[in-house]
């Protein structure tokens, strides 16, 4: 007999909530984790990096605050004592999560896993064995190999930081490169966002790439395109210069983070050993069951290198038990309609395919567009003015909704109730038939032209 039914190696998100399903089913059930009980999501990703966000809006409008004859000073933050909640806030959730492994009578067990057979695990220095063995260990930033680059942190290195960087400089276009660039700049910080080409967010619609491009710029975060660093140097006075391969140099910063990427956190698992299938990044191989290659071991979450999104993953993972344990052989994650955010300044949301990827898959003749741009109400008074930009992309005949984004004011939230709509089928006439909420900047979604 095996020690447990489900071993889960991975103690995040998409861990977590299949170690919970497969117990809920009467499993017997093991989760191995090396660092923090919650993963990145909680302890180095999402949960932390939204509070810093929440901070940065509230600067904001207390600077919006005048417009509206509202008389403050001008805000002053005090990181430290940000910092001490956040972490204490993250703690909380650490918590939490521990006392439902408990409650829920899962084993837990601290160390590296290390994975001898399909179906033997190692953790200091003791070998469990499993039916079913479960990869969610996430994935973990990568740094540029050139010189100086250990003069750089990373996402983790943000949430270690004891101050507010006067003078930094981020090197990435994705997800945290924009979000970190956009709640430092509102927090005071003056920020440079160096792009390795000539866009950020490239896999996004153009419509959300391009507006956002030109509110950053517009709130005074200074971009740099087509720099790709050679070299990162310290002077004497402690300030880093980073060097491009053409030879251009930007100075002057007292921090430098690294949002470069990510790797799967794979390298200790030994799975070449027993013979799992990688790509060329190391993600672990799935099919649309999350099984890997070698029958019994299973991969949910960043690891497979599919939507690094932590609903994704806890999805994913759920949908795995209910096959393994709960009877439903069917089950798994349908990917098409992940609805996604990007907590930039302003957010923005997407769901379904872009204008390109839509003609590229129907043609440029099945697809018609809509599109809209204006200012938020919340503008009518202030000095500051941000963008709200949406599309909708449609498929002919009967315009069925393929395709749905949006940024601007409040779009973090607008776009859960309508990626219901757009995974439903909704078309352009459902849209058009559905009563306007004024004033709102959602109603232009059903009032679009």
């Amino acid at each position: 007999m095996s020690d447990f039914d489900f071993i889960v190696i991975g103690a995040g998100s998409g861990g977590l909530a299949s170690a919970r399903r497969a117990a809920s089913y009467g499993a017997k059930v093991a989760v191995v984790e090396s660092g923090r009980i919650g993963g990145t999501c909680v302890n180095r990703g999402c949960v932390p990096k939204k509070v810093m966000w929440y901070a940065a809006g509230i600067m904001e409008e207390i600077r919006d605050a005048a417009g509206y004859g509202v008389r403050v000073s001008e805000p002053q933050l005090d990181w430290s004592l940000l910092r001490q909640g956040r972490d204490a806030y993250v703690e909380r959730l650490n918590g939490i999560y521990a006392g439902n492994v408990t409650r829920e009578n899962i084993t837990y067990l601290e160390g590296e896993a290390s994975i001898s057979d399909p179906d033997r695990v190692r953790v200091a220095e003791s070998d469990y064995t499993c039916r079913h063995l479960l990869i969610a260990t996430g994935s973990e930033p990568t740094v540029p190999d050139i010189q100086g680059s250990e003069l750089g942190i990373t996402s983790d290195g943000f949430f270690e930081l004891d101050s507010m960087p006067e003078r930094v400089a981020i090197v990435g276009a994705g997800y945290i490169a924009v979000e970190l660039a956009g709640l430092l700049n509102s927090l005071g910080s003056d920020v440079t966002l160096i792009l390795r080409k000539t866009q950020l967010l490239r896999r996004f619609d153009p419509i959300l790439r391009d507006t956002l491009m030109e509110e950053m710029t517009a709130a005074g975060i200074n971009v740099v395109s087509s720099s790709e660093p050679a070299r990162v140097t310290k002077n004497l006075q402690g300030s880093l210069e980073l060097t491009a391969i053409n030879g251009e140099g930007q100075t002057g910063f007292d921090q430098l983070i690294w949002a470069t990427g990510r790797s799967p956190r794979v390298a200790k698992l030994g799975l070449e050993r027993i013979g799992v299938r990688q790509d060329k990044h190391g993600n672990i191989i799935v099919d649309e069951f999350q099984n890997a290659s070698v029958p019994g071991i299973y991969a949910v979450g960043d690891v497979t290198g599919r939507y690094p999104l932590t609903p994704v993953a806890i999805a994913a993972g759920r949908h795995l038990a209910d096959r393994l344990f709960g009877g439903k052989t069917d089950a798994r994650l349908d990917y098409e309609f992940v609805p996604t955010v990007v907590f930039s300044h302003p957010p923005l949301g997407t769901v379904g395919l872009t204008e390109d990827e839509a003609c590229d898959r129907y043609g440029h003749d099945s697809v018609k567009v809509y599109t809209t741009r204006f200012r938020n109400m919340y503008h009518a008074l202030t000095e500051r003015k941000t963008a709200t930009a949406m599309k909708l992309v449609t498929l002919r005949p009967d315009e069925r909704i393929v395709g749905l984004h949006v940024i601007g004011h409040g779009a973090d939230e607008m776009l859960q109730g309508f990626s219901v709509a757009v995974r439903m089928g909704a078309t352009k006439a459902d849209f058009d038939r559905t009563i306007a909420i004024h004033p709102t900047a959602a109603e232009e979604f059903v009032t679009m032209r």
